[in-house]
């Protein structure tokens, strides 16, 4: 079943506690956004390990860069990804890094560790449950919260993109996923 709840305020406030040395919220951070960063660094590392590696060296910038995290500018979760999209690329650009290719002949020894075909199908239920629920959104809770969690937007950029108050911006957008997560449990 899918969660559609918005974690972002957390992330901030973790970040927030984080930049006042805080390890217990340091902890929990990790915890709450380990595996979206892995799954960037994955995606830009082939090398699990190398992955893993960056992963490391990701959350140690998160650890002396908190302070410099600011939310009016970026939603904690972009601001994270950009660091870890960043290790990635200063890893793949580094002297000495090279690509791990195998031979082609050696391919049917080698596993494979992509999507299965069950799990692409109950991904893409999901994918078409989601659609539908946000179908029945009204137009404007549609577009404000396609925008900040698909783009990335903050509520200010939002408020100000709409011309409305952020606390209305802020309102339309909880009712929304409010309604999201109750047609997604039916």
């Amino acid at each position: 079943m899918l969660t559609v709840a918005s974690d972002t305020d957390v992330h901030v406030d973790l970040l927030l506690d984080v930049a006042q040395g805080d390890r217990d919220a340091f902890e929990r951070l990790y915890r709450a956004a380990s595996s979206r960063l892995f799954a960037i660094c994955l995606r830009l590392l082939p090398d699990r390990a190398e992955a893993e590696d960056v992963l490391q060296e990701v959350f140690a910038a998160i650890w002396h860069k908190a302070e410099q995290f600011d939310p009016s500018r970026a939603s904690a979760m972009a601001w994270m990804a950009m660091i870890a999209r960043n290790r990635c690329i200063d890893r793949l650009r580094s002297p000495g890094h090279t690509v791990r290719t195998t031979a082609i002949e050696l391919g049917e020894e080698l596993p494979d560790h992509g999507e299965t075909p069950i799990d692409a199908a109950l991904a893409s239920d999901d994918r078409e449950r989601l659609q539908r629920c946000m179908q029945r959104l009204d137009e404007r809770r549609r577009g404000l919260i396609r925008t900040a969690f698909f783009d990335g937007a903050t509520y200010e950029e939002l408020a100000t993109r709409s011309g409305a108050p952020l606390g209305s911006v802020k309102s339309w957008i909880r009712r929304g996923l409010l309604q999201l997560r109750a047609c997604l449990e039916q």
